[in-house]
């Protein structure tokens, strides 16, 4: 069996293993400044925000607002939000980016790779031909096409213009 090394992904899994004193979902939730934590959507139950450390360009958490740890803890109504969110937010991608396809999936649990798993999040990645390659392996750098401030900015248009405007 051959194995590629990626030693630059030790300083995040450290971070994650530190005790965090309050959950970033739940303090970006009740900052209320959506522009600078980068969440793009509100809903009564859920929101949408861009991730800080992106697998590909426009990687996206889709979150419900209360503090649960499995998704079987969301009621229905919770669950069902969430779902619509998570159709929402691929369609503004394409709109915005327009990728070729999608990784959509759930991390449930430290073992089972959450970064942080108190709380619930489905993670949506567009994906393109040739978007990843040997940068992080080789030379301990991701390639991210744009920065996350542009890719705000176009779901946050693509958001307004699909909702005329009617944003709270």
């Amino acid at each position: 069996m051959h194995r590629l090394w990626a030693p630059w992904r030790e300083t995040y899994i450290t971070k994650l293993t530190t005790k965090q004193k309050t959950c970033v979902f739940c303090r970006v939730l009740h900052d209320n400044k959506d522009k600078r934590n980068l969440i793009f959507i509100r809903k009564p139950y859920v929101f949408a925000v861009l991730n800080l450390f992106p697998y590909s360009n426009g990687h996206c958490l889709i979150v419900p607002n209360r503090h649960v740890a499995d998704i079987t803890q969301l009621p229905r109504v919770e669950y069902t939000e969430l779902m619509d969110l998570l159709r929402e937010t691929k369609d503004l991608l394409q709109k915005a980016l327009g990728p070729e396809g999608f990784n959509v999936g759930l991390n449930l649990g430290r073992i089972a790779g959450a970064g942080i798993p108190g709380h619930v999040h489905l993670h949506i990645v567009p994906r393109w031909r040739g978007d990843h390659n040997f940068m992080p392996v080789t030379a301990a750098t991701k390639v991210i096409s744009q920065s996350l401030s542009v890719i705000y900015k176009k779901l946050d248009d693509a958001y307004k213009k699909r909702h005329r405007g009617t944003r709270k």
